[in-house]
């Protein structure tokens, strides 16, 4: 009996410090053989035992955790799209004031029906700089929005943009739907988000500029030269390279319709999904505190429900 509370204490010890789910493999191999090994006579005691299952049981967790990246993306990447659009300010003798492109992601939530921020689809509001164009008398008026999914050769218009009031969110129909027809749309968590839980944010952070760094090197010195943004964005698509990325992280905290959380994003990630343990969508990737990692910003699928809806009756 001795023999087995040692072995026990030993274990609890090297439990309180697993770093990772290797060092648990490892540790439940010892266990595991050690049990095997032990003489029949010696008997161990039913906490062992239940220890044992316990590190079983984080060690499978800790795995399904580390594979959950790939397993969403490869999923879902199908459905989540990069959008490029140009929007202009004109004066009121019709003169052009301003001409911008703005960047993110969107993602498809029900048939012909994409779901991105306000600040992608509208990106004159709640920007200071475009605020002090339109005090100045300039009109803003948004000239182009395309929507370039994985596998397609070409973007795809967006229409009827329809914005919240009151959340960073927007939805819009896909013009054209021609072959993304097929397209699934992703599934919305009908749970509250749980803080603690790993979250994936999947998108297109960085824009052209990170497809452009993953390209073939032959490629991207052929489209790294003298090419606008738009440009670029349809030499991409045309050579199957628009692909998004995925990030993982934990859900820090959950402030009504606010989530807080580590996984990383940049410019372009905005409007990408973010996903739960079981590959349901919890919310709307949106904005991050520069320099601090630990607080990226997303919006709850439950602000969302109501705009999806909304368009929905409209068609």
């Amino acid at each position: 009996m001795r023999t087995s509370v040692s072995m026990k204490g030993a274990l609890t010890g090297i439990v309180t410090r697993l770093n990772g789910w290797r060092i648990a493999a490892v540790t439940l191999a010892v266990v595991l053989a050690f049990v095997a090994q032990a003489p029949s006579t010696i008997p161990y005691s039913s906490d062992l035992a239940r220890e044992v299952a316990n590190l079983a049981t984080q060690l499978h967790e800790l795995r399904q955790e580390q594979s959950m990246p790939v397993q969403v993306l490869n999923r879902y990447r199908d459905s989540i799209c990069f959008i490029y659009g140009i929007y202009t300010f004109t004066g009121s003798d019709g003169t052009i004031r301003g001409r911008r492109g703005v960047s993110g992601t969107g993602f498809v939530v029900a048939k012909g029906t994409i779901a991105t921020n306000r600040h992608i689809a509208r990106p004159w509001v709640d920007d200071d700089e475009s605020e002090m164009l339109i005090r100045g008398g300039a009109q803003p008026r948004l000239d182009k929005i395309l929507a370039f999914f994985p596998g397609q050769h070409n973007g795809i218009p967006l229409v009827d943009v329809q914005v919240s009031r009151e959340a960073d969110l927007a939805v819009a129909r896909i013009g054209n739907m021609g072959q993304l027809a097929e397209l699934k749309p992703l599934p919305l968590s009908a749970a509250p988000a749980i803080p603690g839980e790993p979250v994936v944010v999947i998108g297109y952070p960085m824009g052209t500029t990170a497809m452009l760094a993953k390209s073939p090197p032959s490629a991207y010195r052929r489209l790294a030269t003298g090419r606008g943004r738009l440009e670029l964005t349809q030499e991409l698509a045309a050579r199957s390279l628009i692909r998004p990325s995925a990030t993982y992280g934990h859900l820090g905290d959950v402030l009504e319709d606010k989530l807080v959380y580590d996984a990383v994003t940049a410019q372009g990630g905005s409007g990408g999904p973010v996903f739960d343990r079981s590959g349901n969508v919890i919310g709307v990737n949106t904005a991050y505190l520069d320099g601090f990692s630990g607080s990226t910003l997303g919006i709850s699928v439950k602000a969302l429900k109501p705009l999806i809806e909304a368009a929905g009756r409209k068609h």
